[in-house]
């Protein structure tokens, strides 16, 4: 193709559009055509600018998007064909115009940086270093899908062109959670569920649906990305195993034996006495109550339930009257038998809903957690061997309070995911080096989004020798049935092995952990040193670097040496016990101070209810006052009432007294009694008789 004048101005469409194609690496010459080694401006670009372009520059070369939505998954191919085809019916030279607006509002100098322009359709396409292809049979371009892998979070083209993406192995983008598009009937949407993996394939069972216990068992295949469900049974008497109708049930935990999946313990709508052992059989597809001896422990949910070489350890949870616990259990596998463990040292308090991991077959760590009324972002260490707690220091990016999180462990680096505290879901996805215990963040998400969710399951799967996280599930104001995936990268796995490098033999790792940055230089310093001392040793004949010219000489200094060196290790032991012994007082005091809060508390809610109760009883006191004026008032009206009465009466008998008194005093008075008076008519009468 010929030159043209670099004028910002002197170049018309589509001259002018091939030469921002060029420019951005969707158009190039045949003479840098074959040039691999320098990438095009398109991957300073941001993602979504990067996509809008490519899909300008499809529209205007190639006119709508006639072509099938990529089949397989790929995040990068998704993207492109979506950018391309939500162009619809845009016409030509409006792609072309909007593709060099956008291009002058990103870079308003790009004109006069384009060595040459072209007019050809480009073949490799880079977005923020993801390489993409565009492939042109018969003039038509579109995406042609291509495996991705990546390092720190950067797309780069992979090495491997044969590798098979299928199911999760076609992952592309690293760091970064991404809902999976899966096929076939979907479980239903729960939360505090159980997973876990056996082989290619991530197991689901039981769970809790708008408050309704579940008790299917769900198969999601990573390689077909297919959901099915598992047909099951009790399985019939036989010496080791009793059959059982399997209840619903909600907060256990699903762990994979030999060739079966464990499930133990659970909230049940009738729960049991103690805990229960459930086997799945992963040949016969039956269900069965393994039979235990020793004493078993309460029933619960919410528990830990962590798998130590033959044994499985299980910590806290609330029992079936609502009650938090913080006892711990072992049961050995292989004889089916439990265990009571006495530790020392000052445990977790009682919690439900925390995530616990096991480190070096060792180190049990316990994380987060709720109460009824709090959630928790402590961590615990229980030294399995010697089975005493210590809460060492945490560092780095030290994750929020949070109950109903998930964890999963790769090598060294414990993932935490998901978890609320009662108000939010926890947004971030945080890594803690189990060795190093500092504390990073991997990645966060934005919005109501299912990974910050409670109740959600975490597995840890493997593809092509890279691991993959799946979530799966959750509650965060709905519930949730979807599967997300996150593949970690190096940057997210921290690899610091200080504190096991430098500590002593004679220090246990627990303790150790809870060191400054200042106490871990030491402790390299006295490694450094007594390497030193080592070689010093292994050279007892001296060498020239010394200038040590006699044997007898050399072995004196080496002595001396060692006796400083000894004379060191003992102070240091000897402040290293004495810090632990000041840690330890400390410990028991902040449990004083915590009980003692606790109590005081509780003695602020009797003070609330007994003076509520005082003011309840004043209130019937002053109405109980009012009651008694108001007879008071109506016995004195009575009292009245009846001496008016008795009056009345005394008045009525006084009256006819004297109404019936006669004889003497009414004659001697002139006044005759009735009986005895005559009216003057009667003389009268007896005047005119005579």
């Amino acid at each position: 193709m010929a030159t043209t004048t670099r004028s910002s101005s002197g170049l018309s469409y589509p001259e002018r559009f091939f030469s921002a194609a060029s420019y951005v690496g969707l158009g190039q010459s045949s003479s840098n055509s074959n040039s691999s080694s320098s990438k095009s401006p398109i991957s300073n670009f941001k993602n979504d600018t990067a996509l809008l372009l490519y899909g300008l520059y499809q529209q205007a070369t190639v006119g709508p998007c006639n072509v099938p939505k990529p089949r397989i998954w790929s995040p990068t191919e998704q993207s492109k064909w979506t950018s391309w085809n939500g162009l619809g019916n845009m016409a030509s030279a409006e792609a072309m115009r909007l593709f060099v607006k956008i291009l002058e509002e990103e870079e308003p100098t790009w004109y006069s940086k384009v060595p040459e322009f072209v007019i050809e359709p480009l073949v490799d396409v880079e977005i923020n270093n993801t390489k993409m292809e565009s492939v042109a049979p018969n003039g038509n371009h579109f995406p042609e899908p291509k495996t991705i892998s990546t390092e720190n979070g950067i797309l780069a083209e992979a090495q491997d062109k044969d590798v098979v993406t299928e199911g999760i192995g076609s992952i592309a983008v690293y760091d970064q959670w991404i809902a999976l598009t899966v096929s076939g009937q979907l479980p239903k949407a729960r939360y505090e569920h159980a997973a876990a993996v056996v082989q290619d394939s991530m197991h689901v069972f039981g769970g809790n649906h708008n408050g309704r216990y579940l008790n299917d068992l769900q198969v999601l295949d990573f390689r077909s990305l297919t959901w099915s469900k598992v047909e099951v049974s009790a399985k019939p008497d036989s010496s080791e195993v009793s059959p059982v109708p399997l209840p619903p049930c909600a907060g256990h935990s699903l762990i994979p034996w030999e060739n079966k999946l464990i499930s133990i313990a659970g909230h049940t709508k009738d729960p049991t006495e103690t805990i229960t052992v459930k086997a799945f059989d992963l040949q016969s597809s039956t269900w069965s109550t393994l039979r235990t001896y020793g004493e078993p422990p309460i029933s619960r949910g919410g528990q830990s339930v962590t798998l130590v070489g033959t044994t499985l350890v299980i910590f806290g949870g609330e029992d079936a009257s609502r009650s938090l616990l913080n006892d711990l259990h072992i049961l050995d596998l292989e004889t089916m038998t439990w265990d009571d463990i006495d530790t020392v040292g000052m445990p977790p308090s009682p919690r439900s809903d925390h995530a616990a991991a096991v480190h070096a077959e060792r180190y049990l760590l316990i994380f987060g957690g709720g109460s009824h009324a709090t959630c928790f972002n402590d961590l615990h260490v229980l030294d399995l061997e010697t089975m005493e707690w210590s809460r060492p220091k945490q560092q780095g990016s030290i994750p929020t309070p949070r109950a109903g999180l998930a964890g999963v462990t790769v090598g060294e680096n414990w993932f935490i995911v998901g978890g609320g505290d009662n108000k939010s879901g926890a947004s971030e996805t945080v890594v803690l080096n189990m060795s190093t215990l500092v504390w990073s963040v991997v990645t966060t998400v934005q919005g109501r989004v299912p990974i910050a969710s409670e109740g959600l399951s975490l597995v840890v799967s493997s593809y092509n020798s890279e691991d993959i996280l799946v979530a799966f599930g959750g509650y965060n104001g709905r519930y949730n049935n979807e599967v997300n995936i996150l593949k970690p990268s190096n940057k997210s796995t921290l690899q610091s092995n200080i504190m096991e490098r430098s500590m002593p033999d004679s220090v246990d790792v627990h303790h150790a952990t809870n060191a400054t940055r200042d106490g871990e230089s030491e402790f390299e310093s006295g490694k450094i040193r007594e390497i030193v001392m080592d070689n010093v040793d292994s050279d007892p004949m001296g060498s020239g670097r010394h200038n040590i010219k006699s044997g007898e000489h050399s072995e004196r200094i080496i002595a001396a040496l060692k006796t400083e060196k000894d004379e060191i290790e003992a102070a240091f032991t000897k402040e290293q016990l004495q810090t632990l012994k000041l840690k330890q007082e400390l410990a028991e005091q902040y449990g004083r101070n915590t009980d003692i809060s606790e109590e005081l508390q509780s003695v602020r809610a009797q003070l609330a209810s007994e003076q509520s109760r005082c003011f309840k009883l004043e209130v019937d006191i002053a109405e109980l006052r009012q009651k008694l004026q108001t007879m008071e008032t109506l016995q004195k009206e009575l009292e009245l009432l009846q001496r008016q009465k008795l009056a009345s009466e005394q008045a009525a008998a006084n009256a006819k007294k004297q109404q019936s008194s006669g004889g003497v005093w009414g004659w001697i008075a002139g006044n005759p009694t009735p009986r005895n008076r005559k009216s003057e008519d009667d003389y009268d009468d007896e005047d005119e008789d005579a």
